[in-house]
C-alpha cells in the first residue's frame, strides 16, 4: 500500500503506515541510544526519515529534548543564518462554497460580511502594504468558481506586479488558492508567482471527510494531490503544511513528512516552504470545539523536529501566534514570519472599518511592521526584504542545490542586508533605523567572501547617497 514515489494520495500518505509509524514512536521512543543516533545523523544536514522524526517527536527525556533543541538552533543558524524573511497575506475575497468546519468562510456562515476586491481595491491595498514597506505577498482567496475563478485570480497577480508606488513595489506574490488542474497551475506559473501553497489542514482521510463534509474542497485525494499537479504544469516551488489541531498532532506531523518524502521522491525537490499554523478563534468558530489543540510546549518540538527533518526547507509562521510564541520558535527553525497582516478582505486600505469584519481568523500577534522589524532587530536578527533567489531563477532543485553545497550563503546574507537598507531608508522609525544601521554595520563585517563584501558595500552607499533600489546577488 506504501510507495513514497506513487502518484496516488493513499499510497503516498498511506494510513496503516502512519499508525505503524506511530506504534514504532512509541516503541523506541526511551530507547536514548537510538535517540542519539538519530540525532548523530541530523547533524550531517541530510534530513531524517517520517520513522526516526516521530522518534525524536516522542521521546520526553529532559536532556534528549535539550539536545533536540539545541541541535534545531544549530542547523537553523548554519544553514539560514539570523536572516527572517517578512511577507505579508493580501486577502483578495472571501466567498468560498466548501463547507470547512472550521473556518468562518463556509458556505452557511450568515455572520461574516462577504467581500470580493475589485482591481482599483486591489491597487488600494497594494499600495498601503507598499507604504509599510512590503515586498512580498501571499494572496489568499476563497474557493468559488462563480466569484473567485482563475481569471480573477491571474487579473489580480499581473495588478499587484503592476503597481509601483514611490520606492514600493512588489517583487514576488505567492499563491494561496484551492486545489486546482494542471492547466490552471501553468497559467499561474507563467503569470510568475512565487511559491504556490497549500495546506493539507489534516492527513487523516476519514477525519478530512468529517471537516469537510461538502464543496470541491471534500475530495481529499484531488486536495492531497494538489502538489503534483502543480509540478506538473511547471510550478518549482510549493508550500505544504498543516492546521495543527484538527487533528492528533502525531499523525498530521508524520504526514507532513511523508509528503514532503513523496515530493522529493517523485520530483526531485521537496517543499520550498512548510507552514505550521495552530486552530485559533475566528468569527463563528470556537476552539474548544477542537480537541486536539497542540500546546505550547508540543509547538516548539514540532518545529524543532521539523527542522532537523528537512533542514533546507524553509518555515513560516504567521500572526496566528503571539510574540512569544513566536520569538521561542523563531530560534528553533522559522525562516520567514508575517508582519503587520491583516486577515480581512480589504483590512489595509480600510483597517478601521471594524463593523465590516470578514476576516478569516484572529490575530495574536498585532503589531505594526516596523514593530515587528524593530523587534527583530533587537533579537540579533536581519529582517529581510530579499526576492533574488526567485527574480534570479534561483527555484527548485537549482536553489536546493545552492542550498544544499552552501553556495546560497554568498548571495543571503548580503541581499538580506540591501533590502534592509532599502527598509530603513523609505520606511522605517527613527528607532528602528538606528537599530537596523548598527546591525548592516555588524553583519558587513561578517562576509567572508572580500569581493562579495566590498560590491555589496557599495550597492548600500548608493541606495543611502543616491536613492538606487533593487540590487541583488
Amino acid at each position: 500500500m506504501y510507495r513514497t514515489d506513487s502518484r496516488k494520495a493513499e499510497e503516498f500518505i498511506c494510513h496503516e503506515e502512519i499508525l505503524d509509524t506511530l506504534d514504532y514512536a512509541q516503541a523506541h521512543c526511551n530507547d536514548l541510544a537510538m535517540v542519539r543516533s538519530i540525532l548523530e545523523k541530523a547533524k550531517a544536514c541530510k534530513g531524517l526519515t517520517h520513522r526516526e522524526a516521530a522518534i525524536l517527536l516522542e521521546c520526553r527525556d529532559a536532556q534528549m529534548t535539550e539536545e533536540i533543541y539545541q541541535l534545531a538552533r544549530d542547523i537553523k543558524q548554519r544553514l539560514y543564518g539570523n536572516r527572517i524573511v517578512m511577507f505579508a497575506p493580501l486577502y483578495l475575497s472571501n466567498y468560498c462554497v466548501n463547507s470547512c468546519t472550521y473556518c468562518p468562510y463556509h458556505i452557511k456562515n450568515k455572520h461574516i460580511a462577504r467581500k470580493k476586491l475589485t482591481q482599483e481595491e486591489i491597487i488600494k491595498e497594494v499600495t498601503a502594504l507598499q507604504d509599510m514597506g512590503h515586498k512580498r505577498l501571499a494572496i489568499e482567496s476563497g474557493e468559488d468558481p462563480l466569484h473567485n475563478p482563475i481569471d480573477y485570480i491571474l487579473e489580480s497577480i499581473r495588478t499587484i506586479y503592476s503597481i509601483k508606488h514611490k520606492n514600493g513595489a512588489i517583487r514576488r506574490v505567492n499563491v494561496n488558492i484551492a486545489a486546482t488542474t494542471v492547466e490552471n497551475y501553468r497559467k499561474l506559473h507563467e503569470a510568475g508567482i512565487g511559491t504556490y501553497i497549500l495546506f493539507q489542514e489534516t492527513y487523516h482521510k476519514e477525519n478530512y471527510e468529517k471537516l469537510h463534509p461538502r464543496g470541491p474542497k471534500s475530495d481529499y485525494a484531488y486536495h492531497t494531490e494538489a502538489m503534483d499537479r502543480a509540478m506538473e504544469g511547471g510550478i518549482d516551488d510549493v508550500g505544504i503544511g498543516v492546521l495543527f489541531g484538527l487533528n492528533t498532532y502525531r499523525y498530521d506531523f508524520v504526514g507532513l513528512l511523508m509528503h514532503a518524502e513523496h515530493l522529493e521522491a517523485t520530483f526531485g525537490v521537496g517543499p520550498h516552504t512548510i507552514s505550521v499554523p495552530r486552530i485559533c478563534p475566528a468569527d463563528d468558530i470556537d476552539t474548544n470545539d477542537f480537541e486536539n489543540a497542540v500546546s505550547d510546549e508540543v509547538f516548539q518540538r514540532i518545529v524543532a523536529v521539523i527542522r532537523l527533518s528537512v533542514p533546507y526547507t524553509g518555515m513560516i509562521i504567521s500572526t496566528r501566534e503571539s510574540q512569544r510564541s513566536r520569538e521561542k520558535v523563531l530560534e528553533l527553525g522559522i525562516s520567514q514570519i508575517s508582519g503587520g497582516s491583516r486577515t480581512s478582505v480589504g483590512g489595509y486600505a480600510e483597517s478601521d472599518l471594524l463593523e465590516e469584519n470578514s476576516a478569516q481568523f484572529d490575530i495574536s500577534d498585532h503589531r505594526t511592521l516596523d514593530e515587528v522589524v524593530a523587534w527583530l532587530l533587537r533579537l540579533g536578527y536581519i529582517p529581510s526584504f530579499c526576492t533574488a533567489c526567485y527574480r534570479e531563477g534561483r527555484t527548485g532543485d537549482r536553489f536546493m542545490s545552492l542550498v544544499k553545497t552552501g553556495q546560497i550563503a554568498n548571495c543571503c546574507t548580503p541581499n538580506a542586508l540591501m533590502t534592509l537598507q532599502e527598509y530603513l531608508e523609505d520606511y522605517a522609525s527613527p528607532e528602528t533605523r538606528v537599530l537596523g544601521d548598527e546591525m548592516i554595520l555588524r553583519q558587513m563585517e561578517e562576509i567572508p567572501n572580500p569581493a562579495i563584501r566590498r560590491r555589496a558595500l557599495e550597492n548600500l552607499a548608493r541606495i543611502k547617497k543616491e536613492g538606487k533600489r533593487d540590487f541583488r546577488f
